[in-house]
């Protein structure tokens, strides 16, 4: 008798389940095992990682988040069994649902974002501020309240690195590329002494009026530069915070190193841009395999 077949006839001997639910957690199971053949190991040896992999497919399928945050259900309480049936290490016990991966983040391509970076008009002060801030945004990949947040002290342009404090009053320092250091230079050299006019304020980022750049004017000023860059979609200061992590991750960035950027507690919520990436690899693969 497998392992498998041990865990069902514990469900229905000792846990009294419905035959509907043993037969649900049979065919998800099931799954599993197939995967585990395709993968050239015992479905008891699966790994964390290969876990992960296996739910990420299922997502790539087409799967609704609720089929499988069930089937992910079926997996943990089948290696919990198994795991202190053998006295072995439980690798499902950090296994997420997808409760994350309810919708894939929207971001754009490079050629997007470049066409976004160049529509200020960097002869007027306010758009020399505007190619500043997106140039930050997307070499950071800092969250909306975070960039805006961020004053003249944060940021060292001579070492090329913010420090913000992001969710849970949790400080951390993101690095930032020469060209968003040029502009941020260009910005405090040339724009921001006029638009803030004199008046004293520490936000790196004012207004026209010399007050603090608002969220909803930031949103604004995103959208109106969206238009005139002929991006169809309308985007948002997330959507550059996502092109930022998946770009980083097609080029060969660690997650780890992403996850530390963008300031997530949990790796398991960086890990949606695998998933991004899956979806994009397939999509490359279907449109260029011969055979697909």
């Amino acid at each position: 008798m497998s392992s498998i077949d041990r865990y069902l006839a514990h469900l229905e001997l000792e846990r009294r389940v419905s035959p509907h639910t043993r037969d649900a957690y049979a065919l998800d199971l099931g799954k599993l095992a197939a995967f585990a053949a395709g993968e050239g190991a015992a479905v008891e040896r699966l790994t964390l990682d290969a876990l992960e992999r296996f739910v990420r497919t299922l997502m790539s399928e087409g799967r609704s988040p609720r089929s499988v945050g069930r089937l992910v259900a079926a997996v943990r309480g089948y290696y919990r069994f198994t795991s202190a049936a053998q006295g072995t290490e439980n690798p499902a016990s950090d296994l997420q649902a997808p409760r994350a991966w309810k919708a894939l983040p929207k971001f754009l391509t490079v050629d997007e974002v470049d066409a976004l970076l160049h529509a200020p008009d960097v002869t007027e002060p306010r758009g020399l501020r505007d190619r500043a801030l997106l140039e930050l945004l997307y070499a950071t990949g800092l969250r909306v309240t975070e960039l805006l947040g961020l004053t003249l002290a944060q940021v060292d342009l001579d070492g090329g690195v913010v420090t913000t404090m992001g969710k849970g009053r949790k400080e951390r320092v993101v690095p930032m590329g020469d060209e968003a250091v040029r502009w941020i230079r260009r910005y405090v050299t040339e724009a921001r002494g006029t638009l803030a006019a004199g008046r004293p304020q520490p936000r790196l980022f004012v207004n026209a009026r010399g007050g603090p750049l608002s969220r909803m004017g930031f949103w604004k000023i995103l959208r109106a530069y969206g238009l005139a860059a002929g991006l169809i979609r309308a985007i948002s200061p997330h959507v550059l915070r996502h092109s930022f992590a998946t770009h980083l991750l097609e080029r060969g960035a660690d997650l780890r190193a992403i996850q530390m950027m963008l300031g997530h507690a949990d790796l398991s919520t960086t890990q949606i841009y695998t998933h991004v990436l899956d979806e994009r690899l397939r999509a490359v693969y279907e449109r260029f395999h011969p055979r697909a």
